[in-house]
């Protein structure tokens, strides 16, 4: 209840000339009213409780709105993506057609590996609102198809074969070591096997399907999100084709401009890194040139000193030889 004027009852007003309200043996006769400034923090206050009201109630609907989603799209579909999986791999285990991939190794060229028909598949459901599938496989490097490089230089050796170990390869099939022991030539041959996957994953709280596939294009995990609907045998059908090399449009479908700006400076990014890496790959053996001839003058500066040093204690027994004969 708004309190009323202090003046009440005696006839008058207050002196802020609030609207009073007017009694009549104790009972108000008009709603006793405040001042302008009380009445604009008021609507303010109403307005913000009615909008935060609102704002939760959003929030729930959209919540309620995700685990629907999942549980009459996303869960379903994921069980029928695991199936497909199941379907292609036990046909490609039985035709076994030849499926390559290839990769770019800086400083060294292209690796070329052939998929082994020997297939991983699982699925998981961590809660009840989530489930998971991944597919897991391996490709054998093509040693016979994949470029044979000569390398001179301790550092351009080490830096290469840094690169090599990175994604878990062999590269070094010859040596040749200085008699200190130092590898100062060696041959580079690309050899070993490929860790590749498939995993796609979805939950209530997201909402959305999201798929990766690492070392299917390059070294390294691409990955997509698609919605509910977009989650169907349609996508299914691409996925496989694109695990088994077949031309399709995964990666394809038209982007939002801001995240096709995104995509174009991390590709700019990654152009600039391999440059940079190739870069240093080719200044390692000046670097190492310049190292050594560093240690060379450091040596002959010692020699120098060394000797003249020593010139005096020479010069003193030679003019004692000659103070003998004389």
């Amino acid at each position: 209840m708004l309190p009323l004027c202090a003046s009440i009852g005696r006839g008058g007003c207050c002196p802020d000339e609030v609207l009073c309200a007017k009694v009549t043996d104790g009972v108000a006769g008009t709603t006793a009213r405040v001042t302008v400034a009380d009445m604009g923090l008021l609507d303010e206050l109403e307005q913000e409780a009615q909008r935060r009201k609102a704002s939760l109630g959003d929030v729930e609907r959209a919540k309620v709105e995700r685990e629907e989603a999942f549980r009459t799209r996303l869960d379903p579909g994921l069980q029928a993506f695991h199936e497909y999986l199941a379907r292609l791999t036990a046909n490609l285990v039985f035709l076994k057609p030849k499926i390559q991939v290839r990769f770019e190794l800086p400083g060294y060229g292209g690796v070329v590996a052939d998929v082994e028909h020997e297939y991983e598949l699982r699925a998981n459901s961590p809660s009840a609102l989530s489930r998971e599938v991944v597919l897991r496989m391996s490709a054998v490097v093509a040693t016979d198809e994949c470029p044979v490089v000569e390398v001179s230089g301790a550092a351009r050796i080490r830096t290469l074969n840094g690169f090599f170990q990175k994604v878990r390869l062999a590269g070094i099939s010859e040596t040749k070591k200085d008699e200190s022991g130092e590898l100062v030539q060696a041959t580079f041959r690309a050899r070993g096997k490929v860790a590749l996957c498939v995993a796609a994953a979805a939950d209530g709280d997201s909402g959305v399907a999201r798929l990766s596939f690492t070392n299917l294009d390059g070294f390294g995990t691409i990955a997509k999100t698609v919605s509910a609907q977009q989650f169907d045998e349609k996508l299914f059908d691409e996925v496989g084709r694109f695990v088994t090399g077949e031309p399709n449009s995964l990666f394809r479908e038209p982007l939002p401009e801001d995240f096709r700006k995104q995509l174009a400076t991390r590709v700019q990014q990654e152009q600039l890194k391999r440059k940079w890496e190739s870069k240093i790959f080719q200044q390692a053996p000046e670097a190492e040139r310049a190292q050594r001839d560093a240690g060379l003058k450091v040596k002959l500066d010692r020699v120098v000193k060394d000797v003249a040093d020593k010139t005096p204690a020479i010069i003193d027994k030679v003019k004692g030889l000659f103070n003998r004969k004389s």
